[in-house]
Protein backbone atom coordinates (compact mmCIF):
# COMPACT_ATOMS: atom_id res chain seq x y z
CA UNK A 1 0.00 0.00 0.00
CA UNK A 2 1.37 3.22 -0.87
CA UNK A 3 0.14 6.25 0.47
CA UNK A 4 0.54 9.68 -0.54
CA UNK A 5 1.10 12.02 1.99
CA UNK A 6 1.11 15.63 0.10
CA UNK A 7 -1.19 18.13 1.72
CA UNK A 8 -2.71 15.78 3.61
CA UNK A 9 -3.25 16.44 7.47
CA UNK A 10 -0.51 14.39 9.37
CA UNK A 11 -2.65 13.14 12.12
CA UNK A 12 -5.42 11.37 10.00
CA UNK A 13 -2.43 10.28 7.78
CA UNK A 14 -0.47 8.58 11.20
CA UNK A 15 -3.65 7.25 12.24
CA UNK A 16 -4.60 5.78 9.10
CA UNK A 17 -1.00 4.33 8.21
CA UNK A 18 -0.88 2.21 11.40
CA UNK A 19 -4.35 0.79 11.57
CA UNK A 20 -3.36 -0.23 8.04
CA UNK A 21 -0.02 -1.75 9.60
CA UNK A 22 -1.71 -3.22 12.38
CA UNK A 23 -4.30 -5.00 9.76
CA UNK A 24 -0.79 -6.58 8.00
CA UNK A 25 -0.31 -4.31 5.28
CA UNK A 26 3.18 -3.06 4.26
CA UNK A 27 3.04 0.61 4.53
CA UNK A 28 4.79 2.93 2.29
CA UNK A 29 4.29 6.90 3.11
CA UNK A 30 5.84 8.97 -0.09
CA UNK A 31 6.24 13.14 -0.02
CA UNK A 32 6.59 12.92 3.70
CA UNK A 33 8.05 16.60 3.31
CA UNK A 34 4.50 17.86 2.09
CA UNK A 35 2.35 16.85 5.06
CA UNK A 36 0.46 19.72 7.15
CA UNK A 37 0.03 19.78 11.01
CA UNK A 38 -2.98 22.14 11.05
CA UNK A 39 -2.90 24.92 13.71
CA UNK A 40 -1.52 28.30 14.17
CA UNK A 41 1.87 28.89 12.55
CA UNK A 42 3.25 30.59 15.41
CA UNK A 43 2.18 28.35 17.98
CA UNK A 44 2.94 24.76 15.96
CA UNK A 45 6.74 26.60 15.37
CA UNK A 46 7.06 27.76 18.93
CA UNK A 47 5.81 24.08 20.40
CA UNK A 48 8.27 21.66 18.23
CA UNK A 49 11.51 24.45 18.99
CA UNK A 50 10.55 23.38 22.55
CA UNK A 51 10.31 20.02 22.56
CA UNK A 52 13.58 19.90 20.51
CA UNK A 53 15.73 22.32 22.07
CA UNK A 54 15.80 21.61 25.60
CA UNK A 55 18.27 23.45 28.83
CA UNK A 56 18.80 19.91 29.89
CA UNK A 57 19.25 17.35 27.82
CA UNK A 58 17.25 13.73 29.48
CA UNK A 59 16.09 10.48 28.18
CA UNK A 60 13.01 12.31 26.80
CA UNK A 61 11.68 11.42 23.65
CA UNK A 62 14.02 12.06 20.80
CA UNK A 63 12.93 14.52 17.86
CA UNK A 64 13.47 13.80 13.99
CA UNK A 65 14.77 17.24 11.92
CA UNK A 66 14.21 15.22 8.35
CA UNK A 67 10.68 15.13 7.56
CA UNK A 68 10.29 11.44 6.53
CA UNK A 69 11.40 9.92 9.91
CA UNK A 70 9.30 13.30 11.75
CA UNK A 71 6.67 11.70 10.12
CA UNK A 72 7.37 7.91 10.70
CA UNK A 73 7.99 8.98 14.06
CA UNK A 74 4.48 9.69 14.25
CA UNK A 75 2.93 6.99 13.36
CA UNK A 76 4.82 5.52 15.63
CA UNK A 77 3.11 6.93 18.19
CA UNK A 78 -0.17 5.43 16.88
CA UNK A 79 1.15 1.87 17.48
CA UNK A 80 1.60 0.00 20.38
CA UNK A 81 5.27 0.39 20.01
CA UNK A 82 6.25 -1.05 23.89
CA UNK A 83 4.96 -4.48 22.98
CA UNK A 84 6.06 -6.83 20.81
CA UNK A 85 3.03 -6.69 18.24
CA UNK A 86 4.29 -2.52 17.72
CA UNK A 87 7.32 -3.56 17.26
CA UNK A 88 7.08 -5.86 14.77
CA UNK A 89 4.33 -4.10 13.03
CA UNK A 90 6.51 -0.66 12.98
CA UNK A 91 9.10 -2.62 10.66
CA UNK A 92 6.10 -2.49 7.70
CA UNK A 93 6.06 0.99 7.63
CA UNK A 94 8.25 2.81 5.65
CA UNK A 95 8.21 6.85 4.91
CA UNK A 96 10.03 8.51 1.75
CA UNK A 97 10.88 11.94 0.94
CA UNK A 98 9.54 12.43 -2.46
CA UNK A 99 9.38 9.57 -4.72
CA UNK A 100 11.45 6.65 -4.60
CA UNK A 101 12.60 5.22 -8.56
CA UNK A 102 10.88 1.94 -7.60
CA UNK A 103 7.47 3.27 -6.59
CA UNK A 104 6.89 5.66 -9.81
CA UNK A 105 4.65 3.40 -11.28
CA UNK A 106 2.96 1.89 -8.67
CA UNK A 107 -1.01 3.19 -7.78
CA UNK A 108 -1.02 5.75 -5.18
CA UNK A 109 -3.19 6.06 -2.36
CA UNK A 110 -5.27 9.41 -1.29
CA UNK A 111 -6.87 9.38 2.48
CA UNK A 112 -10.43 11.27 1.80
CA UNK A 113 -11.12 13.70 4.52
CA UNK A 114 -7.49 14.35 5.47
CA UNK A 115 -7.06 17.01 2.95
CA UNK A 116 -5.44 20.44 3.70
CA UNK A 117 -7.65 22.27 1.64
CA UNK A 118 -10.65 22.42 4.07
CA UNK A 119 -8.36 24.65 6.15
CA UNK A 120 -8.09 28.35 5.64
CA UNK A 121 -4.91 29.00 4.16
CA UNK A 122 -3.28 30.39 7.19
CA UNK A 123 -4.35 27.49 9.55
CA UNK A 124 -1.46 24.93 8.53
CA UNK A 125 2.23 24.50 8.01
CA UNK A 126 3.95 21.76 5.99
CA UNK A 127 6.37 19.42 7.72
CA UNK A 128 9.67 20.22 5.66
CA UNK A 129 8.56 23.98 7.59
CA UNK A 130 8.87 22.54 10.75
CA UNK A 131 11.76 20.51 10.29
CA UNK A 132 13.82 23.19 8.91
CA UNK A 133 12.75 25.62 11.43
CA UNK A 134 14.24 23.09 14.33
CA UNK A 135 17.69 22.68 12.27
CA UNK A 136 17.36 20.69 9.31
CA UNK A 137 20.64 20.78 7.70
Amino acid sequence: MIIDAKDTILGRLSSYAAKQALLGNKVNVINCEEAVVSGKRSAILREYIRRVHRKAPTKAPFFYRRPDMFVRRTIRGMLPFKRARGRDTFRNVKCYIGVPEYLKNEKVLRIDGAEAEKLRSTDYLKVKDICRATGLK
